[in-house]
């Protein structure tokens, strides 16, 4: 058979053209290609299925929104499990409120569209002092999205149209002084309490163990006792920082870099201005810009008179609080640090000139430019090292972009062996050892990345020792890892965990025995019902007051019967031991004064509007039948997570 393929070589070349063609005309090569990149369905909303690779696309666009606007937020809480989930739970919602829409037939005009536009701060930016839209700017801004202008309006456009779905109903809500106060008096009530609290440490030294004791204890709480899953494993990082590392950077380009951005490296012009501004907003009336124009015109016109004269001019006109008393001072500012009708009038000026009237979204400006600080040149050996880190860092950027791919083919198609990869892209091989699905303890980077330790945790890298796939841990870093020597869950041997045993059955002991103790006095004190001595004194509780009782003791006193008080309660709190209250009566929470009472209410109404919303789309999910296949993530520990596997 195979002599045949060589011998006719032409002849096969033409038959697989006939078969793959076809495929690429009916499917297109787009279509293709996703037909097997789509993945597992996780979801399903009105019949339609929401896959792995939409959800994967989704949680990589909004972590890296999360990461632009909080760049101290710790990378590992943006990949754990629980915000994966959020993602997928926020993408149902979206799906369940278009297809509501579409039912609904609910659309957005094209006029109210451009008014969102035209509010969005961020593209209102882009307009230049007579409103035109810069759209080159406007076609970046989007393009870093992952979009063109055309895609962003119809995302717009689409945002808008669900958005009606809930706001018909959340809008219209109504809520009364009244009934705000009647909830939040009830949300909010104070009791007066005395409580006892019986802790199972107080009660160790009448704790008598015997070795059985011991055992039987073992015995019946073995869960407790599981050594998770581990795994000897070792593991492959290609990012930015490792590539670095390699790049060596002659002198001669840095010399090329040097010439061709010296007058960028040597920093930005920075101009002084003083100015005098007529406060006029956009939303204010017609009639009053124009009386607020004229008088800046008036003022620019005594300035021009008597230049020397601007400062006092502006200390008694300047509706500026936070240059008007330095003279109308602003210090040294670069391009880029006031708002661009501004900035182009100061930038065209030259020293002790006078602007005309300048309009912007805070009123009429007049600018006077009072000095020029122009860029200093440095030198190449001045420069030499930050030059370096630069050029270092661009073509490490590069050389990742042209590594990635070689990466994820070389991990996948070499699967039984991390050697090719890390040789041919020149990468240390690493090793970790007792690596449970939580991570490692005191481990940072990849080894704590709940995507990689779930691929390295799959069937095909446990059973088949098989490499993972190439895994986006951060932003520019790839991780692909295999295990070397796996040890499933087990229970660890008494004798290994006989001090922790001992400490758990203290307390177990402990706790029966405050609980007994507890019940004992709670019988005698509801037996003298109106004697109250011995307790300590009373403490007045409520929902936002909590006085530092438990959660358990808390609400059990809030919700004692209000019409059997003075009364007495036991809370057995488990391993923390018990409690005994008494609860002697309600105090009614005070009346708060009018502008408290006003902020209750909107806050009443806002949260009235929430729950009916929450109610609304709960009914909704019900209607086009969502389907969550995904597992929703659990908190759990190590050793929970070691016996569930186990099992």
């Amino acid at each position: 058979m195979f002599d045949f393929v060589r011998k006719h070589t032409r002849i096969m070349q033409f038959l697989l053209f006939l078969l793959i063609v076809p495929s690429f005309v009916l499917f297109g090569i787009d279509g293709y290609s996703r037909f097997n990149e789509k993945g597992p369905v996780v979801a399903k909303v009105a019949g339609r299925d929401i896959t792995q690779s939409e959800w994967d696309a989704a949680h990589r666009s909004e972590a890296e929104r999360i990461r632009q606007s909080m760049p101290s937020l710790d990378p590992k809480l943006l990949d754990s499990p629980e915000a994966r989930y959020a993602t997928l739970e926020r993408l149902i919602r979206e799906s369940v409120l278009a297809a509501a829409a579409t039912d609904l037939k609910l659309t957005t005009s094209d006029t109210r569209l451009a008014r969102e536009l035209q509010e969005n701060p961020t593209i209102a930016s882009l307009r230049d002092s007579e409103g035109r839209l810069d759209m080159e700017r406007y076609r970046r801004l989007v393009a870093s999205q992952g979009m063109t202008p055309e895609m962003f309006e119809a995302q717009v456009r689409a945002d808008l149209s669900t958005r009606q779905v809930l706001q018909g109903l959340t809008g219209s809500t109504i809520s009364s002084a009244t009934q705000a106060r009647v909830a939040l008096d009830a949300l909010l009530e104070r009791r007066e309490v005395h409580v006892v609290r019986w802790n199972p440490s107080d009660f160790a030294g009448r704790v008598t163990i015997t070795d059985a004791d011991l055992e039987a204890s073992y015995r019946r709480n073995e869960a407790r006792y599981q050594a998770p899953e581990q795994a000897d494993i070792e593991y492959l990082v290609l990012d930015v920082d490792t590539i670095k590392k390699s790049i060596a950077v002659s002198e001669a380009d840095l010399k090329a870099y040097y010439e061709q951005n010296s007058e960028r490296l040597s920093g930005q012009e920075e101009r002084r201005a003083s100015h005098i501004l007529i406060s006029a907003p956009r939303t204010s009336a017609e009639s009053e810009r124009q009386k607020a124009k004229a008088k800046a015109e008036e003022l620019l016109a005594q300035a021009r008179k008597a230049p020397d004269t601007f400062a006092e001019l502006a200390r008694k006109n300047s509706q500026d609080p936070g240059s008007a008393g330095k003279g109308g001072d602003l210090d040294f500012f670069v391009r880029g640090a006031m708002v661009k009708p501004f900035e182009d009038a100061a930038f065209a000026l030259k020293k002790g000139e006078f602007s005309s009237v300048v309009e912007t979204e805070y009123g009429y400006h007049i600018i006077r430019l009072t000095d020029i600080k122009a860029p200093q040149t440095r030198g190449f050996n001045e420069m030499k090292a930050e030059l370096e880190e630069q050029v270092r860092k661009q073509q490490a950027q590069r050389k990742f972009q042209e590594s990635a791919e070689a990466f994820s083919n070389g991990v996948y198609e070499q699967s039984d062996s991390l050697k090719p990869v890390a040789e041919r892209l020149k990468l240390e091989i690493r090793t970790a050892n007792g690596v449970t699905r939580a991570g490692v303890a005191g481990a940072a980077g990849p080894l704590t990345n709940q995507k990689f330790l779930a691929a390295l945790f799959s069937a095909e890298s446990v059973d088949k020792k098989r490499n993972t796939e190439a895994v986006e841990t951060a932003s520019n870093q790839l991780v692909s890892g295999r295990i070397l020597k796996y040890q499933p869950a087990k229970t660890r041997p008494f004798a290994e965990v006989k001090d922790q045993v001992r400490a758990a059955f203290l307390i177990e002991k402990g706790a029966e025995l405050a609980r007994q103790e507890g019940e004992a006095q709670l019988a005698k004190w509801r037996a003298k019902d109106e004697e109250t001595g011995g307790l300590p004194a009373a403490v007045v509780v409520s929902r936002d007051q909590t006085g530092n009782l438990p959660p358990e003791v808390l609400e059990a006193a809030l919700k004692a019967d209000p019409a059997r008080l003075p009364g007495w309660l036991g809370i057995d709190l488990g391993e923390k031991g018990y409690a005994v209250v008494r609860v002697n009566k309600v105090i009614p929470r005070p009346t708060p004064d009018a502008e408290a009472l006003r902020q209750e209410t909107r806050q009443y109404a806002q949260l009235w509007a929430g729950l009916e919303g929450k109610a609304y789309y709960n009914l909704l999910k019900e209607r086009y039948k969502v389907q969550i296949l995904a597992a929703k993530p659990a908190v759990r520990t190590v050793e929970e997570a070691g016996s569930k596997t186990a099992k």
